[in-house]
């Protein structure tokens, strides 16, 4: 795999709304724009589609040089390989889901677009509907079909502009769900702009901050949310731990499954996947507690042994984050001022964070929870 990015975005404009803003999305990676609303995601968005010119701008996918106002260049929207799905799904009422798909298939030989669109169709889970018209479509349906017709494209960069806002809790869970399959699946680099928190935890690898058109941090999932960063940025962030781990094994007798993410294992729910396959998982801070010495008679099935690397405030007055190490993971307890100060909490003690199983959040592609 080629070491450069697959896209590296530089663009600076003061209008309609600032912004000024650097990042790389490496292959395969699903970066997530996330800010307030007004923060520039959406032109952002754009800029990258071609659809809006920044006043300065340099955009790259891979060896393509898509923009550089510095040299005059400007490819147009139609020869860029992005898929873009916006916010409304941009459908055509009088065209139905075969067609939709099929428009974006001018590059693949006139014979061979039958079997594509039935196959694509096919990834996004619309077998059997390619004959419906939007109207006769759900909300969900109507999605799929945006995407469908984005991958058609054959893009290198995917592009998703707040994918699950219009949609209701149910339907947001699965859609998610399914668009982490597609993602694996297709292995294509994705944008995602959102403001909601649980699409960051769920579905990115990487994440860029905007905050008053500036990029207010940036890194992966990992390293913003086991540094608290991201809490820093987001009131709405609920503070926690999140990374991938690896399926180590199964106890059917006793419900649950052993993962492991660098030297750290945790027993969680039993979830139906195969033995190294990749979960998804969210520690909140306030289930973490901390102990002093390893307890006993107790339900909890996950007592890990970790230092305290940092204290920081939290956003009540009244509490505090611990931030922990165990081995080269990383874990936050959110814990109150007068536990840091009766525990003798300070950096380098050692203590044991105990996590209940089932306050552990764990999702599989395609599977969920």
């Amino acid at each position: 795999m080629s070491h450069c990015p697959a896209l590296t975005v530089r663009l600076e404009q003061a209008t309609p709304c600032p912004l000024d803003v650097a990042f790389d999305v490496p292959h395969g990676a699903v970066l997530a724009i996330f800010g307030a609303s007004g923060s520039g995601k959406t032109t952002l968005l754009r800029a990258i589609a071609g659809l809006h010119r920044p006043a300065s701008a340099r955009i790259t996918c891979g060896a393509a040089t898509w923009d550089d106002t510095s040299a005059g260049v400007r490819v147009p929207p139609h020869q860029r390989r992005v898929g873009y799905v916006p916010q409304d799904y941009a459908l055509f009422p009088h065209l139905d889901v075969r067609e939709h798909v099929a428009i974006a298939l001018a590059h693949v030989p006139s014979a061979d677009r039958r079997a594509r669109v039935d196959a694509l169709l096919a990834l996004a889970h619309l077998d059997g509907l390619g004959e419906r018209r939007p109207n006769a479509l759900s909300g969900g349906q109507r999605q799929r079909v945006a995407l469908a017709r984005a991958l058609a494209r054959d893009p290198a960069v995917l592009l998703l502009d707040e994918p699950f806002a219009a949609l209701d809790g149910e339907l947001r869970e699965s859609l998610r769900r399914e668009l982490v399959s597609l993602q694996q699946a297709t292995g294509v680099a994705t944008v995602l702009v959102t403001h909601d928190c649980d699409d960051v935890a769920r579905l990115a690898t990487h994440v860029v901050v905007l905050a008053g058109g500036r990029v207010a941090t940036s890194g992966t999932v990992e390293e913003l949310a086991c540094s608290n960063a991201l809490a820093a940025h987001s009131p709405r962030w609920d503070p926690a731990a999140v990374y991938d781990a690896r399926v180590l094994g199964h106890d059917p007798e006793r419900q649950l499954t052993r993962v492991g993410h660098r030297g750290l294992e945790f027993e969680i729910p039993i979830v139906a996947a195969s033995i190294d396959e990749t979960v998804r998982l969210r520690i909140p801070a306030r289930s973490v507690v901390l102990a002093v010495r390893r307890p006993e008679g107790l339900s909890l099935h996950n007592a890990i042994a970790a230092t305290v690397i940092e204290i920081q405030p939290a956003a009540h007055a009244a509490l505090r984050i611990v931030r922990l190490g165990a081995g080269d993971a990383r874990l936050l307890a959110l814990v109150t001022a007068d536990a840091v100060s009766n525990l003798r909490l300070e950096t380098g003690r050692p203590v044991q964070a105990l996590v209940k199983s089932v306050a552990i959040d764990a999702w599989l592609p395609g599977l969920g929870a």
